[in-house]
């Protein structure tokens, strides 16, 4: 379990840093009438939010990983 979290460390700091900027945003901004899919509720905003973090972290070591491959 230890080896999982170390090897994904940055997508999940990445989850968890979207998420709360997805809570965030719904909380401050939002969608007052209620007919924005993603911004109306703060569940599905941070989920949205979490998986657009996930996705930016994966990039990063995706483009950390061809550097180093790079190297010989």
């Amino acid at each position: 379990m230890k080896q999982i979290i170390l090897k994904h460390k940055w997508q999940i700091v990445g989850t968890l840093v979207g998420a709360f900027a997805g809570f965030l945003y719904w909380h401050y901004i939002g969608c007052n009438s209620g007919t924005c899919p993603i911004q109306a509720n703060w569940h599905t905003s941070s989920l949205y939010g979490g998986l657009m973090g996930f996705l930016i972290s994966d990039m990063k070591k995706s483009k950390e990983k061809t550097a180093d491959d790079g190297k010989v």
